[in-house]
């Protein structure tokens, strides 16, 4: 296991390069590729890996800490079980990723891409999701208490048994949602007669 520590790239290439449960400390990746990389279990804390591709690496278990993943793509990408704790996600991509398990604490994910993708029961408590453009995507028991979901795009999306309790819901059009089976609280449901033409008073 390596430690890295304070380390700074640029348009590096690491393509299937063996990091398994590597440690990154303070390091700074821009633009870089680590396309098929093996990055089981890795660590980082306070690093920057805006602009990246992750294309089919392994990122399973990995305990990624304060760290930015701005603009980075994640094709294919393994994350199961994988933890994103203060992290910065604003317009990272998913596609076709394994997100099973995975959960964030906390950190502003704007305007991520997740497209079809499976989040089935995934944990994103309080995480700010504005703008993130979930089309098509499995939210079924997903926990969305207190998340920022302003102006996120939830047509299609399966939403049953997910829970948005305190979710900021602002300009969400519901009209458009099934929300059969979803758990939504006082001021969403003021919020929802409202879309139908509703006065509340």
């Amino acid at each position: 296991m390596r430690t890295w520590t304070d380390e700074e790239y640029t348009e590096e290439v690491f393509d299937g390069l063996d990091l398994t449960e590597a440690d990154f400390v303070r390091c700074t990746f821009l633009r870089c590729r680590f396309v098929g990389a093996r990055m089981s279990e890795v660590r980082s804390r306070s690093c920057q890996f805006d602009g990246c591709d992750f294309t089919g690496a392994q990122l399973n278990a990995a305990q990624l800490s304060t760290s930015s993943f701005a603009n980075s793509v994640f094709r294919g990408t393994n994350l199961f079980v994988a933890r994103f704790e203060g992290c910065r996600l604003l317009g990272a991509a998913f596609s076709e990723a394994d997100l099973r398990g995975m959960t964030a604490a906390g950190g502003d994910w704007s305007w991520l891409i997740a497209r079809y993708q499976c989040l089935d029961g995934a944990d994103l408590r309080g995480v700010k999701l504005a703008e993130a453009d979930f089309y098509g995507a499995d939210l079924r028991r997903a926990d969305l208490r207190d998340a920022d979901l302003t102006r996120a795009n939830l047509t299609g999306a399966q939403l049953t048994g997910a829970d948005l309790r305190g979710a900021d819901l602002t300009l969400v059009d519901l009209r458009g949602l099934d929300l059969k089976g979803v758990r939504l609280d006082i001021g969403h449901a003021v919020q929802l007669a409202r879309c139908y033409g509703a006065r509340v008073e």
